[in-house]
């Protein structure tokens, strides 16, 4: 997917939330000289990030998940209630999965590790900006594995009202949905359905607005939720939300 630069489109406003002055630095100064990237304001903890949204209107927010006062968790189930919310892109040092699948289910749009190489956390932003999930599929695989394995009763019950919302959408709309749960992207989505990347587009904003979902990486939840990915989880290969 290409992703707009400077030249193209307005500039993806940026705020970084970090209790490390010193990874907020690094940030700062990795982000800032990026083209298509402005920087336009930093926190500390999990506290200040609805004034630091209401003061400086970023289009993306870069979350650490373990800060103290409020973690990255909780600012993010809290940040994404508000209409309008910037997306949310979590910042951690490990991979945890209960914690990933967590921040997806508030809404987060996608995960990166600290150690992820700059180029890759100025792609992330700018995906998420335009509406493109960060997953790896490897962590994709694993999320599902772990939301499916969350209890018999509780997976049971979750299927079934997965199942139930994947139902009230459209035949085409449940087409669409399922290629999002399978990582497509809008153009392969396009091809294989013999659409235009805009109606595909609206489609995704349809599904989104029927199922109260925020974005696609929830959209692709569910439909594993729903269970109607599971020959494509067992295969080899397996897909995820790239």
């Amino acid at each position: 997917m290409s992703t707009p630069t400077s030249s193209e489109a307005t500039p993806v406003r940026l705020a970084v939330v970090d209790d490390d002055p010193l990874v907020r630095a690094g940030l700062a100064l990795m982000l800032g000289g990026a083209t298509g990237i402005d920087i336009v304001g930093e926190g500390a903890d999990g506290t200040q990030v609805a004034a630091l949204v209401d003061r400086t209107h970023p289009d993306v927010v870069l979350m650490d998940i373990r800060m103290p006062g409020m973690d990255g968790l909780a600012a993010t189930e809290e940040l994404r209630r508000r209409p309008g919310a910037p997306e949310v892109i979590v910042l951690t040092t490990f991979h945890a999965d209960e914690q990933v699948l967590r921040a997806i289910r508030a809404g987060a749009a996608g995960f990166v590790l600290k150690d992820t190489p700059p180029a890759q956390i100025v792609e992330a932003v700018l995906r998420v900006a335009a509406g493109e999930p960060v997953l790896s599929p490897a962590v994709t695989r694993r999320l599902m594995v772990r939301a499916a394995g969350e209890g018999a009763d509780d997976g049971t019950a979750r299927r079934r009202r997965a199942r139930q919302r994947f139902a009230g959408l459209g035949e085409r709309e449940q087409d669409v949905a399922s290629a999002v749960g399978r990582g497509s992207s809008n153009a392969e989505i396009a091809a294989e359905l013999h659409l235009s990347v805009a109606t595909v587009k609206t489609h995704v904003s349809r599904i989104l607005a029927r199922l109260g979902l925020n974005n696609r990486v929830q959209i692709a939840l569910l439909v594993h939720d729903a269970g109607l990915l599971h020959e494509d989880e067992d295969g080899a290969g397996g897909t995820g939300i790239g």
